[in-house]
């Protein structure tokens, strides 16, 4: 399965010249745990997360939180290049998913930014991992049913999926209405592979 298959886009950037406390609302909103950094030409220069955010907004002076008489909004809020963290590995967008999987396990990181070249495409977090793993199968089934009941000579083949690959269960008439069954399975975008199963196949 290929990184563009899960990932999320349009993907939700964070202006380099925005300040830490602008960067959080936008994240709270989306309900999101990470964003790029973009400059002014929309080139990624960096990545923020959750507490990178946190940690710049209430390490800027601890004792201004403390005064309970002080509101928060006078509380002075750091820009962005001075938490984020730059450099960020990313994957392309044809890459193989599990390229993510290893960068997110070996730099501890819970998203990776998505490149097509040198443009900034997507965003693969755990939650999209964690959901193609729950829901994959299932949606894929459902895909290549309704895929298959669009041809006469392949709507009543059975379908079963185990970790992307699609088993077709069914009783052909001929090799070509097989053929075409397979063809019709393989067409299903996060298809890892296909077996035919039925009708002496």
């Amino acid at each position: 399965m290929l990184v563009r298959e899960v990932m999320t886009s349009p993907v939700v950037t964070v202006p380099v010249s925005w300040s830490v406390r602008q960067a959080i609302r936008l994240l709270y909103d989306k309900d999101i745990t990470a964003a790029p950094v973009v400059d002014e030409q929309g080139r990624m220069v960096g990545i923020i997360s959750e507490m990178d955010l946190l940690r710049g907004e209430f390490d800027t002076d601890r004792r201004v939180f403390l005064r309970p008489s002080a509101p928060v909004d006078l509380a002075p809020s750091p820009g962005i290049e001075e938490v984020m963290t730059p450099n960020v590995r990313t994957v392309q967008e044809d890459d193989d998913v599990m390229a993510a999987v290893d960068l997110m396990i070996t730099m501890g990181v819970k998203s990776v930014p998505v490149l097509r070249g040198e443009q900034l495409t997507g965003i693969v977090s755990r939650r999209d991992l964690m959901g193609m793993v729950a829901y994959g199968d299932a949606r894929i089934r459902d895909d290549v049913l309704a895929a298959l009941r669009d041809s006469d000579e392949t709507s009543a083949w059975r379908v079963a999926v185990h970790d992307g690959v699609v088993e077709l269960y069914g009783d052909a008439a001929d090799a070509s209405a097989a053929r075409k069954a397979e063809m019709i399975a393989r067409s299903v975008p996060e298809v890892v592979d296909v077996v035919l199963r039925g009708g002496g196949w």
